[in-house]
């Protein structure tokens, strides 16, 4: 004897499988008397689990009207950063290796208005966080920062926070909305908008004002931000408006060596007593 559940499909099944359109009767009716009255012998049902398993998908699976459910649409991917826009349509800053771009940079961000919003797009080299901070000065503390958060699941998260000294505190209040972000080739990259304007908060800055931007990025314990990967986070020379588009580049530390006026003193010193030889 079959178990209960098996033979309730079973029922369930069994009328999918003998049921048959009018057409489908007079059709048999038509071959019935061309035969001279002979009843046509019918094929028996096929009890395969293949037939099975089909006859349990349309009844369980498709409407009345016979169509498939809808099923949910496909996420959009991630729009890639357009760097050719930087300067013209929107403002940028890119840290590292001259001539880098948005997927080669240690550290890029740009900003752009949006009707009433900012629309920011964030990316770092880490496989932790990456962030900016807008400040009245270029030194951490009291200042209003905004984190793209890679997390264990794999998720990125755009998070508030507001640094008491050395210290980034999550804020609850998160202005950011239109929120994307991926985590992909050990990179951190984001996109979100907040409001140009904001009622009046310690935490939260009116973006409408000028500000140092601070730019930071480093690595996540279970979703959890901790120290950035450089002593000292490069930041604006100078304060920014989001009215003003601009392509500034920074060049990084493996960069900056030869160009100090230390460094090229040093090169001449060291050129011409290799030239003239020791007295």
């Amino acid at each position: 004897r079959a178990p209960e559940p098996v033979a309730w499909l079973l029922l369930l099944a069994g009328p999918i499988a003998s049921s048959a359109s009018p057409a489908d009767d007079s059709g048999r009716r038509g071959d019935t008397s061309s035969s001279g009255g002979d009843e046509v012998q019918r094929q028996p049902h096929d009890s395969s689990y293949g037939t099975f398993a089909s006859e349990f998908y349309d009844l369980r699976y498709l409407s009345e009207e016979g169509y498939p459910f809808p099923t949910a649409p496909p996420v959009d991917p991630f729009a890639k950063i357009k760097v050719d826009d930087c300067g013209k349509t929107k403002g940028c800053f890119r840290y590292g290796k001259p001539g880098c771009t948005a997927e080669t940079c240690d550290y890029f961000l740009s900003y752009r208005m949006i009707g009433a919003d900012v629309e920011f797009e964030l990316s770092a080299d880490t496989d932790g966080w990456v962030a900016v901070g807008f400040s009245s000065d270029k030194k951490m503390g009291g200042d209003d920062v905004m984190a793209c958060v890679h997390d264990d699941n794999g998720r990125v998260r755009i998070q508030h926070f507001y640094n008491v000294g050395q210290w980034a505190k999550e804020i609850q209040r998160n202005p950011a909305r239109d929120e994307e972000g991926i985590f992909e080739n050990n990179r951190v990259t984001c996109r979100f908008k907040r409001p140009v304007n904001v009622p009046r908060d310690e935490t939260i800055v009116d973006l409408h004002l000028s500000w140092y931007y601070l730019f930071a990025w480093g690595p996540a314990i279970q979703g959890s931000i901790t120290r950035h990967d450089i002593d000292s986070p490069p930041t604006s020379e100078r304060v920014v408006s989001i009215y003003k588009y601009e392509d500034i580049f920074m060049p990084s530390a493996a960069y900056q060596t030869f160009s100090s006026p230390f460094c090229l003193l040093l090169i001449v010193a060291l050129t011409f007593y290799l030239l003239m030889g020791t007295p």
